[in-house]
């Protein structure tokens, strides 16, 4: 699944930057792609944007790319779904990281938000359904644990 509600091949920030990225899905051996850029043009870092969509496999990739390449990878997702599951990348990534650095949200509450809920078209929390769904902040909202404890319950 590609998020192209911008444009395919490039990466948008929510204020309109962005920047040419090279596509990947889940079948793609991360190593050997990398590897293949690395030796045409020297590469200096690589950026992962919803790193939570990642494979078990392709951190295990992206590790060696640390470990043997020497070129820096930073990747970015958020660790859990609408109900509360681990996502397979970041539960892969939350266990090989070398370094992790939690950005901050808050809850419409005030507090730090550390989930997601997905509210359907009346405004009422999703609760089943298709793990990914793709939208930003019009599907999603960051709320706080207890919030998304209220909003789940039946």
């Amino acid at each position: 699944m590609i998020d192209d509600r911008f444009e395919t091949g490039q990466i948008t920030s929510r204020i309109g930057i962005s920047a040419t990225a090279s596509l990947f899905d889940n079948n793609n051996d991360l190593i050997t792609l990398i590897k293949d850029d690395d030796q045409s043009k020297p590469l200096n870092c690589i950026l992962i944007d919803e790193a939570q969509f990642l494979t078990k496999e392709q951190v295990f990739d992206l590790s060696d790319v640390v470990d043997k390449l020497h070129i820096p990878v930073l990747a970015f997702g958020i660790r859990t779904d609408f109900q509360g599951e681990l996502f397979e990348g970041s539960k892969a990534l939350l266990a090989w990281s070398d370094k992790l650095i939690e950005l901050k949200t808050v809850c419409y509450c005030g507090s730090k938000a550390t989930m997601v809920i997905r509210p359907n078209a009346q405004g009422i929390p999703v609760k089943e359904g298709a793990q990914v769904e793709i939208g930003g902040n019009d599907r999603y909202l960051s709320v706080c644990r207890k919030h998304f404890k209220e909003a789940v319950r039946d």
